[in-house]
C-alpha cells in the first residue's frame, strides 16, 4: 500500500495529551533529558497528527509527511519504539536513509518529495517532539522514495491515467519495505537495489550526472541561424558549429580548428549528430539539424528523466533473452545474456493510431498470415474506396464474409450497393486479405496476444525504411528484416530454424502457426533519450506522439509544482 496518499484511523488518541506535554516540557533551555518513554509517546501523538494530513506548511513538497494505516499499525505492534532515532538523535541507519534521500536527484527524482529540507531542520534538536517528528517523516519517505523509485511516480497517473496507465501501477507494502530495509547489512545498498536493474537505465543515470555537469559549465553554444550548409561551404558560422560538436563530443574539443570551411572531418562530425538525434545523416545542416543543435542542455536534461521515469514502468522479469522496440527511435533490439543479439529498423503507427506502450510475451510466427482487417480501417477507409470502385477488394485480393465465425459464408462485394452502406453497417462482414506478396502483413506475423490487437509483422512496403521518420502504420510494428527476425525467434540454426527452412515453409503458400520453444519476453517502449547498445552513449529522438509533453507536464508542472531545473 502506497504511504503517499491514505490517511490512517484514529491512532493512540490518549497520546495526545503527552506529546502536548513533551512540547511544553522539552523547550525550556534547561529542558530534562528525553527517555525512551517520552519519545514513545510523542512517536504517537505525531501518528495523530499525521491521520488529519497535519505537515509543516513550509514545506512544498510535503507529500512524505503523511503515514498510512499500516505503517501506523506497525508503530502500535512496537509500542510506539522508533526505528530511527534515539532519545539522543538520529542513529547511523537514519544517517544512511537521509544521504539517499538528499541525492534522488541522481536517480532524476526530487530530494523535496523525501521532505529533506525538514528532516535536515530536525536534525539536530534534541526535544521529544522534534525527534518524534523526524522518526515519522524518515518512515514516511523511505516508502515514498522506494515507490517512487522502483515503480514510478504518482502523478502521470493521476494526471492522465489512460495516457500512463502503467505509472505506478503497484503499491509499496511499507512496513515490509521497512522490515527488509532495516534487516539489510547495507541500507544504502538495498535502496538502489529498488531501481530498475536495466543496464540502460544505469547509463541514463550516468548521462544524467554528465550532462549536468554539461549545464553546469555553461551548456553548448548558440549556432546562429542562416541557409542550410554543405560540405564545402564556406560559412563564418562553422566555428560555432564546431564549438557545438566539441561539448558533446562529436568533433575533437582540443581541435583548434575554427576555420570557416566545411571540411570532410567536420562532415563526419555533423553525421555523427545526425545519428544521435534521429536526423536524417546527410551531413547537411539545414532546419531540423539546427534546431536539434540548438535545444538548450536543460532540454536535454529533462529528456533523461522522462526516460529514466518509463524505465520505472518496465517488468522486471524478461529472463535472459527479450525483445525491446524504442517508439521514437523506430527500432527493435533483441537482447540475449545482458548483450545486444539483434538489431534492425521498424516502422511505428502514425500519430492517429499511436502504438501503444506496454509488455508482454511473444508466442508464436505466423508464416503466410491472413489479414483480417480491423474494423475500425474498414468503416474508416475501405467503405469510402468500395463506394468509389467497387471492385477495390478484388484488386487488393481480400476476401469478404458474412460475420467473423470461421465458419462464416464467403459474400461477393459485386452484390452489394456500397453507397447504401453506412459506417455502422461494415460491421456485419469481414474482410480478409489471403496471404500473398500484397498481403499488408507481408510474410510473418509475430504474435503476442495483447488487448491492444498489436503484433510485429512483415511488410511488402519496404521503401518506407530508408526514411528518417517512420510512423506510418495503423499501431502495429513492421519489421525491416522479418525473414531473419523469424529464424532468431524460433531459435535460430542451434534449432534448426535455417533460411533455407525458412523459406521452405514460405514457398508453400501456407498459413502456419509456429510457437516458439519459450515464450519471449518483448517491451513497446517510449524513451526519446536512449543509450547507444553499441556505443553507450545516449541518443535523442523526437517525441513523435506528445508523450514527453504530457509526461513532463505531469511530473513537473501539474498541481501547481515548481518547475523542475535540477
Amino acid at each position: 500500500m502506497s504511504i503517499r496518499s491514505r490517511r490512517i484511523p484514529k491512532a493512540v488518541s490518549t497520546l495526545a495529551p503527552a506529546f502536548l506535554v513533551l512540547l511544553g516540557a522539552c523547550s525550556g533551555p534547561h529542558s530534562r533529558a528525553v527517555s525512551l518513554q517520552d519519545l514513545q509517546a510523542a512517536v504517537g501523538a505525531q501518528l495523530q497528527l499525521g491521520r488529519a494530513g497535519t505537515a509543516d506548511p513550509s514545506v512544498e513538497h510535503g507529500r512524505s509527511a503523511r503515514t498510512d494505516p499500516k505503517t501506523a499499525a506497525l508503530y502500535r505492534e512496537r509500542e510506539m519504539r522508533p526505528y530511527w532515532v534515539t532519545p539522543a538523535g538520529p542513529d547511523p541507519s537514519a544517517a544512511a536513509l537521509r544521504s539517499v534521500l538528499a541525492e534522488a536527484g541522481s536517480h532524476g527524482l526530487d530530494p523535496r518529495d523525501y521532505a529533506v529540507e525538514e528532516i535536515a531542520r530536525l536534525w539536530d534538536k534534541k526535544d521529544a517532539g522534534s525527534l518524534a517528528r523526524l522518526e515519522v517523516l524518515l518512515t514516511a519517505a523511505l516508502g515514498t522514495y522506494a515507490s517512487d523509485l522502483s515503480e514510478g511516480r504518482r502523478q502521470p497517473r493521476d494526471f492522465d491515467p489512460e495516457a500512463f496507465p502503467t505509472a505506478c501501477d503497484c503499491d509499496v507494502d511499507t512496513p515490509a519495505l521497512l522490515g527488509r530495509a532495516l534487516a539489510a547489512p547495507d541500507l544504502e545498498a538495498f535502496l538502489e537495489e529498488q531501481a530498475p536493474p536495466f543496464d540502460e537505465y544505469r547509463g541514463l543515470r550516468a548521462k544524467l550526472a554528465e550532462y549536468r555537469t554539461l549545464a553546469a559549465r555553461g551548456g553548448w553554444p548558440e549556432v546562429p541561424p542562416g541557409p542550410t550548409l554543405k560540405p564545402g561551404a564556406i560559412d563564418t558560422r562553422l566555428a560555432a558549429v564546431r564549438s557545438r560538436l566539441a561539448v558533446t563530443g562529436e568533433w575533437p574539443a582540443d581541435d583548434p580548428a575554427a576555420g570557416a570551411s566545411y571540411d570532410r572531418p567536420l562532415a563526419a562530425a555533423v553525421r555523427r549528430f545526425q545519428r544521435r538525434h534521429g536526423l536524417e545523416p546527410d551531413g547537411a545542416i539545414g532546419p531540423a539539424t539546427l534546431a536539434s543543435m540548438n535545444v538548450p542542455v536543460e532540454a536535454r536534461i529533462r529528456q533523461i528523466i522522462l526516460s529514466m521515469e518509463n524505465w520505472r514502468w518496465v517488468a522486471r522479469d524478461p529472463g535472459d533473452w527479450w525483445i525491446e522496440v524504442n517508439i521514437p527511435a523506430f527500432r527493435l533490439t533483441a537482447f540475449k545474456a545482458g548483450r545486444v543479439d539483434l538489431t534492425m529498423p521498424v516502422i511505428v503507427g502514425d500519430e492517429s493510431h499511436m502504438t501503444p506502450v506496454f509488455g508482454d510475451r511473444l508466442r508464436y510466427v505466423e508464416f503466410n498470415p491472413y489479414w483480417n482487417v480491423p474494423l475500425s480501417i474498414a468503416q474508416k477507409e475501405f467503405l469510402p474506396k468500395l463506394q468509389a470502385d467497387p471492385a477495390y477488394l478484388r484488386k487488393q485480393h481480400i476476401r469478404m464474409f458474412e460475420g467473423w465465425d470461421d465458419d462464416a459464408e464467403e459474400v461477393d462485394p459485386a452484390s452489394i450497393d456500397w453507397k447504401k452502406v453506412l459506417p455502422d453497417g461494415v460491421g456485419r462482414y469481414r474482410f480478409r486479405q489471403d496471404p500473398g506478396l500484397d498481403n499488408s502483413l507481408g510474410h510473418f506475423a509475430f504474435i503476442f496476444p495483447n488487448p491492444f490487437d498489436v503484433y510485429l509483422h512483415d511488410t511488402p512496403a519496404v521503401g518506407l525504411f530508408g526514411l528518417a521518420r517512420r510512423t506510418f502504420s495503423h499501431g502495429c510494428i513492421r519489421v525491416s528484416r522479418a525473414h531473419e527476425l523469424a529464424a532468431y525467434v524460433l531459435g535460430g540454426s542451434d534449432k534448426g530454424w535455417t533460411e533455407e527452412k525458412v523459406n521452405g515453409l514460405l514457398a508453400d503458400g501456407k498459413n502456419q502457426k509456429v510457437p516458439l520453444g519459450r515464450p519471449l519476453a518483448i517491451y513497446i517502449l517510449y524513451n526519446t533519450a536512449a543509450i547507444g547498445p553499441e556505443d553507450r552513449d545516449v541518443y535523442f529522438y523526437e517525441d513523435v506522439y506528445g508523450r514527453d509533453a504530457l509526461l513532463e507536464k505531469a511530473i513537473f508542472l501539474n498541481k501547481g509544482r515548481r518547475d523542475d531545473k535540477r
